[in-house]
């Protein structure tokens, strides 16, 4: 072979073998590029995340020191994960994301007795998961005041829960201290305490005494229409009465949907009662525990009208009764309504309200169950109206973010279900003579209930705190019989960017 030629033949052997190994080296970490690639398309507001590839997981360390703080008997099941998420311009919230991988690794970890420190054989590692671009500090709500009458003991049970919505936000809330069924009015030096450790926690917040000395509760609350107009200033544009124990889990969506409407025309925003028989009976009336939204330009009018409406109204039996009968009374205003503000006049397992994948405006009667809303909202610290929003992980996992993680133990049975459906886990009270079966207004589309244990196993919020970059969610699951090891299902959140953590969990102070 000529010389030139055996030259010529040899380059082109390493080059040959260059592409090899290249190609190899690729190929090695190509799961790992491939776990990074997502594609998302949106139909029918359930989005799929496509592109993930079950990732291998690995032993680690990890420490469980607090759980010591819980009533949880050993031995239990466990398993933890790191959620990251991103801001993704664009992206809408959707009812359901579906997301091509598992949450937790197929066999829980045993967990014989309670202990600070675990080695567990099998973690995955983060997973990183697009949401609807979220604020970075707390919005400006300075065109809201918010009024409420309660009394100082009731105050100071739902004063943590109004923090998580109020704080730092600029939005006024005035409260009218009434007297307590047993007990005496409260004084002056209590009044000024109660209202500088809410006014420390970053809430612009003025409590007053009721106008007349003599008036009961639904006296005071229809005075708030009064006094808040009295303290509004020239940002003032909606003028909002609601119940002590009314929760607002997204200031953004109740600035979006007021949004829509102009406050210089008579508006009167609110919901109707879930419950059908109490439409019947109290008509279209903006229920007080959902919210009662009062643009600027009624407002004006109902405080012009205060005193011939306080003078009619002395057969009223609630305060939101009030305003419906000074509104249709002196104004040609209808109700608006915005069936998102919940009145939560259903009773029993709310869970199919909690897991339906709807964003609720407004919560009300958490005070009276196992629905711990401030708990529930501490995520949207991390990635704004993410709360209470769903993901489903392979075929049978369903997380409602800040409400619970449920499995489906019939395989492909979450396949089979309509999830724009909210499942009728509540008490239904039929109206007779009515097509309408009881809560068809309100919560449509709907499915029946599912059999707990059986064909669904739930594993509700237990705990939620901040951590050093995000918030930690602890899920349980207590067994499906004596005996059984409850499951313990831990959700770390994070930001892409850490470095942003904080500039918005002042509210949680």
């Amino acid at each position: 072979m000529p010389p030139r030629r055996s030259i010529i033949v040899f380059a082109c052997l390493i080059l040959l073998s260059t592409i090899v190994l290249t190609v190899h080296k690729l190929g090695k970490a190509r799961p790992e590029f491939l776990g990074k690639l997502v594609t998302s398309k949106a139909s029918n507001k359930v989005q799929t995340l496509q592109g993930f590839q079950e990732t291998s997981s690995q032993p680690c360390a990890k420490d469980v020191g607090w759980l010591a703080n819980f009533d949880i008997q050993y031995p239990i099941k466990y398993a933890e994960r790191k959620i990251v998420v991103r801001s993704k311009p664009g992206l809408g919230r959707e009812s359901l994301t579906k997301v091509d991988e598992s949450l937790f690794p197929e066999a829980k970890e045993m967990v014989a007795t309670q202990e600070s420190h675990l080695e567990l054989r099998d973690c995955k590692p983060p997973i990183t998961l697009d949401v609807p671009v979220f604020p970075t500090s707390p919005v400006n709500a300075s065109s809201m005041v918010f009024g409420m009458a309660t009394t100082l003991e009731r105050l100071d049970d739902s004063r943590h829960h109004i923090a998580r919505w109020l704080a730092h936000t600029q939005a006024k809330l005035l409260v009218v201290v009434i007297k307590p069924e047993k007990g005496t009015l409260a004084t002056d030096e209590q009044i000024a305490i109660r209202q500088g450790v809410m006014r420390d926690q970053g809430m612009d917040v003025t409590l007053v005494r009721p106008l007349d000395k003599g008036e009961i509760y639904t006296e005071s609350y229809f005075s708030l229409v009064k006094i808040m107009y009295t303290h509004r200033s020239e940002e003032s544009s909606w003028f909002v009465l609601m119940d002590d124990d009314t929760f607002f889990p997204s200031m953004q969506a109740l600035l979006a949907m007021l949004g829509k409407y102009d406050p210089n025309q008579q508006y009167w925003i609110g919901a109707v009662s879930e419950q059908w028989w109490s439409v019947g009976r109290y008509g279209m009336m903006a229920f007080g525990g959902a919210g009662i939204f009062l643009s600027r330009g009624l407002t004006a009018v109902l405080n012009d009208e205060y005193e011939t409406c306080t003078t009619e109204m002395h057969k009223a039996a609630g305060g939101d009764e009030r305003v419906m009968r000074c509104v249709y009374g002196h104004t040609e205003t209808k109700l608006t309504n915005e069936p998102a503000l919940h009145q939560m006049d259903i009773f029993g397992d709310l869970s199919g309200v909690y897991e339906s994948g709807r964003l609720p405006l407004s919560l009300h009667h958490w005070k009276g169950g196992d629905y711990p809303v401030d708990l529930m909202s501490l995520v949207s610290d991390v990635c704004g109206d993410c709360v209470l929003q769903r993901w489903q992980f392979g075929k049978d996992t369903v997380l409602t973010n800040g409400f619970s993680i449920a499995e489906y133990p019939e395989g492909d049975y979450a396949n089979g279900l309509d999830f724009r459906k909210a499942e009728e886990t509540w008490d239904s009270h039929t109206v007779e003579e009515s097509v309408n079966p009881g809560t068809w207004h309100s919560m449509s589309p709907s499915r029946p209930r599912l059999a707990l244990d059986q064909q669904k196993i739930q594993h509700r919020l237990l705990e939620s705190t901040i951590v050093d970059d995000g918030v930690r969610q602890t899920y349980v699951h207590k067994g499906k019989k004596d005996g059984d090891p409850a499951t313990v299902l831990v959700l770390y959140w994070s930001r892409e960017d850490s470095a942003a953590w904080g500039k918005n969990s002042t509210r949680s102070s």
